[in-house]
């Protein structure tokens, strides 16, 4: 059985980012194009094609090591070999290795998935509050910024830049992880993995972004038409009317869900 960990020179126990890596690195080094179309770096290139393309998916790469250790366990140097040996503290110490090493598979499956949830939530949890900040901001129109004295206004910017800070921070996470670019679709084979293992476009995703959230303005714009208590109520604090500064509101308003999303992770 093909070791595909030595195919990428990697350790059963590298991260995703590091086979990436050295897949890269490998692909490089042994593509066919640069090496004259040679029959021998053209079946290395395949070989570890087809290794990336196991190791990169969590669940193949989990279903994978069950078989390789498998057979590593039933395979014996020789008939000496504590791996061949029919003694029962032998058998007994290749049900331990065997179950050491079976919980190092599911242990880094649960860890991926954890990590994978987590860059998730990361991309999820600024999306919603930008689109429900376009919508409580149209809904309300607040005026905190024009009616509030100049240490109001001091603290507005700066929350404000944090906040863009952050949001432009997030978004550039999110499209590294998660999108990839139309450029890319005719790049060499060495990059042809990208699209599948990204499944959205940039373009797709700006395009999700604008629209959600100028639709999530304009149905609160809409909202607070039909809604005239608030502004009558609190004069100093919302208008009837959308004004220029509703643009520092959804920037903060991530911040803060971001902020408090975070310290609740870290506590759980």
């Amino acid at each position: 059985m093909a070791n595909y960990y030595e195919t990428l020179k990697v350790s059963t126990n590298a991260s995703a980012a590091e086979i990436k890596s050295a897949y890269r690195r490998l692909a490089r080094k042994l593509h066919p194009d640069k090496n004259n179309g040679s029959e021998a770096t053209a079946r290395a290139f395949a070989a570890i094609a087809e290794a990336y393309e196991v190791l990169r998916n969590p669940a193949e790469r989990t279903r994978y090591d069950k078989k390789l250790l498998q057979a590593q366990m039933s395979s014996g140097a020789n008939v000496d070999s504590v791996f061949a040996s029919s003694n029962s503290h032998a058998k007994r110490w290749r049900q331990l290795v065997y179950e050491h090493r079976y919980n190092e598979i599911i242990n880094r499956m649960i860890a991926d998935e954890r990590r994978e949830a987590m860059a998730l939530q990361k991309v999820i949890f600024p999306t919603v509050a930008l689109f429900v900040s376009a919508l409580v901001v149209g809904i309300l129109k607040p005026q905190l910024f024009v009616n509030s004295a100049i240490i109001g206004k001091i603290i507005v910017v700066t929350l404000f830049v944090a906040g863009v800070i952050h949001l432009v921070r997030r978004i550039r996470e999110a499209f590294e992880r998660y999108t990839y670019g139309l450029n890319e679709l005719h790049d060499s084979i060495l990059d042809g993995n990208e699209p599948a293992v990204k499944p959205y476009s940039r373009l797709t995703a700006s395009a999700f972004l604008l629209i959600g959230f100028g639709l999530c303005l304009g149905l609160g714009v809409l909202i607070g038409s039909q809604i005239h208590f608030v502004p009558g109520t609190m004069p100093s604090m919302f208008s009837t009317h959308l004004g220029p500064e509703f643009v520092f509101y959804p920037p903060i308003f991530v911040l803060f869900v971001d902020v408090i999303h975070t310290f609740a992770l870290r506590v759980d």
